[in-house]
Protein backbone atom coordinates (compact mmCIF):
# COMPACT_ATOMS: atom_id res chain seq x y z
CA UNK A 1 0.00 0.00 0.00
CA UNK A 2 1.58 3.49 -0.90
CA UNK A 3 1.75 6.15 1.44
CA UNK A 4 -0.46 9.21 0.75
CA UNK A 5 0.86 12.81 2.11
CA UNK A 6 -1.99 15.45 1.75
CA UNK A 7 -1.11 19.60 2.21
CA UNK A 8 -2.96 22.70 1.58
CA UNK A 9 -2.49 25.15 -0.98
CA UNK A 10 -3.78 28.20 -2.27
CA UNK A 11 -3.62 28.29 -6.49
CA UNK A 12 -1.76 30.78 -7.80
CA UNK A 13 -1.93 30.27 -11.86
CA UNK A 14 -3.93 27.91 -14.28
CA UNK A 15 -2.00 27.39 -17.29
CA UNK A 16 -3.91 26.77 -20.64
CA UNK A 17 -2.43 23.06 -20.87
CA UNK A 18 -4.15 22.73 -17.70
CA UNK A 19 -1.29 22.30 -15.56
CA UNK A 20 -1.54 24.76 -12.42
CA UNK A 21 0.78 26.30 -9.69
CA UNK A 22 0.22 26.43 -6.33
CA UNK A 23 1.12 28.47 -3.35
CA UNK A 24 1.91 26.18 -0.58
CA UNK A 25 0.80 27.11 3.45
CA UNK A 26 4.61 27.36 3.84
CA UNK A 27 5.41 29.90 1.12
CA UNK A 28 6.58 27.25 -1.35
CA UNK A 29 5.60 26.94 -5.01
CA UNK A 30 4.78 24.01 -6.58
CA UNK A 31 4.05 23.20 -10.19
CA UNK A 32 1.10 20.85 -10.73
CA UNK A 33 0.91 18.68 -13.90
CA UNK A 34 -2.15 18.63 -15.73
CA UNK A 35 -2.52 14.95 -14.94
CA UNK A 36 -3.05 15.76 -11.09
CA UNK A 37 -5.39 18.39 -11.61
CA UNK A 38 -7.85 16.47 -13.50
CA UNK A 39 -7.31 13.36 -11.05
CA UNK A 40 -8.80 15.47 -8.84
CA UNK A 41 -12.16 15.99 -11.11
CA UNK A 42 -11.43 19.52 -12.17
CA UNK A 43 -12.18 21.19 -15.16
CA UNK A 44 -10.38 24.48 -14.21
CA UNK A 45 -8.74 26.17 -11.40
CA UNK A 46 -8.84 29.47 -10.66
CA UNK A 47 -6.51 31.56 -9.09
CA UNK A 48 -7.29 32.22 -5.04
CA UNK A 49 -8.55 29.03 -5.05
CA UNK A 50 -7.87 26.65 -2.10
CA UNK A 51 -6.90 22.89 -3.05
CA UNK A 52 -5.61 19.91 -1.03
CA UNK A 53 -1.99 18.51 -2.82
CA UNK A 54 -2.17 14.46 -2.69
CA UNK A 55 1.99 13.47 -2.67
CA UNK A 56 3.21 9.90 -3.25
CA UNK A 57 5.94 8.57 -0.99
CA UNK A 58 8.25 9.94 -3.51
CA UNK A 59 6.66 14.06 -3.38
CA UNK A 60 5.87 13.98 -6.45
CA UNK A 61 2.17 15.79 -6.54
CA UNK A 62 -0.34 12.67 -7.68
CA UNK A 63 -3.54 14.70 -7.19
CA UNK A 64 -5.51 18.37 -6.78
CA UNK A 65 -8.49 17.79 -4.39
CA UNK A 66 -11.04 19.69 -3.02
CA UNK A 67 -9.87 21.14 0.37
CA UNK A 68 -10.34 19.59 3.91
Amino acid sequence: MTKRMAEQATVSAHHPDGSATVLRDDGVLVDVSADAVARGGWRSLRAGQRVTLVRDEAGDVRGVLRPV
